[in-house]
């Protein structure tokens, strides 16, 4: 007799951390959520304006599957004028974010059992679109003492004749790393020298605050996959919008694909995703710089309180802070914190455990205000 249940790979799923504070969270009276990357900034108004004006103007329907040709258009465009990169319009197609894509391209290049290496700390979707795709996460650790630099020479002993591809990510979720321009050119060449992908998930490129970013497909464009968006740049992320970069040939799969899953992107957020790129120069700088701000008074708090410490954060919107010196996991210190605090912040396992277990990330999405609040709580612990 057939039962009616779920798949057997998903009868027994692994501990959800995330979920498991998220409901303990719900359950706290005047919380400080400093633990999601959703900015507390809205949409510019003149986004929200144009797509408003579009939706009267009748774009209400359908685009091509890979994107409407304007929002096409407009990734090249800001791609050429930005960072000299040209790219022809069968090799980009709108996504439904930046996991979406990322998602495509893992489903359009893995054959089942290929190897993917993930640099850790990572974002935790990716060892599970990974597993998802069928294929199997190789991870390798980043170190703090190191600026969280993928290492080359760790890098090269994790390749395999199985590995497929590489996914970074720089500017990196959680911990707020940069990978200098050296980091990237030794990244390239491994993946060149072993005919590998480099899956790119560049969402936070604007948040470089002291240098200036350069994609990784300047370094290797035949074999780079990017993905970027509009989520955080320019607080978009309820209008769930990116855009993949990939030679044509990925491209094609994915196309396929997605006629299968979603068809195409959102028709409005596209027509606002194009207006944002459009006027990048006038809407970015504002916001990176409010994130800037409070990630540098975030390293000033810090300082100050001897159980805590955490290295200059470089990028992001996010302070991925050491929690070593109180002798608890990341685990026990965020739910000890919560319980005395109310504050809420993401503990480091939640992004790979072979670094993460001594850190915690905090996400500046609360306004300088109620980061004062919640450090003035925090300062107060004993340990």
């Amino acid at each position: 007799m057939k039962k009616l249940t779920v798949a057997k790979r998903f009868q027994n799923p692994e501990e959800n951390l995330l979920m498991e504070i998220g409901i303990l969270a719900k359950q706290t009276e005047g919380l400080i959520d400093l633990s999601i990357g959703d900015p507390d900034l809205d949409t510019n108004q003149t986004i929200i304006d144009y797509a408003a004006l579009s939706a009267k103007k009748g774009h209400t329907h359908y685009t091509l599957s890979d994107g409407s040709p304007e929002f096409v258009q407009s990734v090249i465009d800001f791609y050429q004028k930005n960072y000299q990169l040209t790219f022809e319009k069968n090799q980009v197609r709108a996504t439904v974010g930046v996991s979406h894509g990322m998602y495509l391209a893992l489903l359009a290049i893995l054959n089942p059992g290929d190897e993917v290496i993930i640099h850790e700390p990572f974002f935790s979707p990716y060892r599970d679109q990974v597993l998802l795709a069928g294929g199997i996460p190789v991870v390798i650790p980043t170190f703090e003492e190191e600026d969280f630099q993928l290492d080359s020479q760790r890098l090269k002993a994790a390749v395999t004749d199985k590995t497929k591809a590489i996914i970074i990510n720089s500017p990196n979720n959680p911990t707020g790393a940069v990978f200098t321009k050296d980091t990237m050119k030794k990244i390239a060449d491994i993946a060149i020298e072993n005919e590998l992908y480099i899956l790119s998930d560049e969402i936070y490129e604007a948040f470089t605050f002291y240098e200036t970013f350069t994609p990784m497909a300047t370094y290797a464009p035949d074999n780079t996959i990017t993905f970027s968006g509009f989520s955080k740049a320019f607080a978009m992320t309820g209008w769930r919008i990116g855009y993949m970069i990939s030679p044509s040939p990925v491209n094609d799969v994915a196309r396929y694909l997605n006629e299968n899953i979603s068809y195409a992107a959102n028709s409005l957020s596209q027509k606002a995703g194009t207006y944002a790129l459009d006027h990048f120069d006038e809407l970015v700088p504002d916001v990176v710089a409010v994130f800037k701000e409070r990630l540098e008074y975030i390293e000033q708090r810090v300082a100050a309180i001897p159980f805590l410490s955490m290295g200059k954060v470089k990028g992001t919107m996010y302070a991925y802070i050491s929690t070593e010196k109180t002798g608890m996991t990341s685990v026990a210190f965020v739910e000890k914190l919560l319980k005395e605090t109310q504050v809420l912040m993401i503990p480091g396992t939640a992004f790979g455990v072979k670094t993460g277990m001594n850190h915690v990330r905090l996400a500046a999405t609360q306004s300088k205000e109620q980061l004062a609040k919640a450090f003035d709580r925090i300062e107060k612990m004993t340990f």
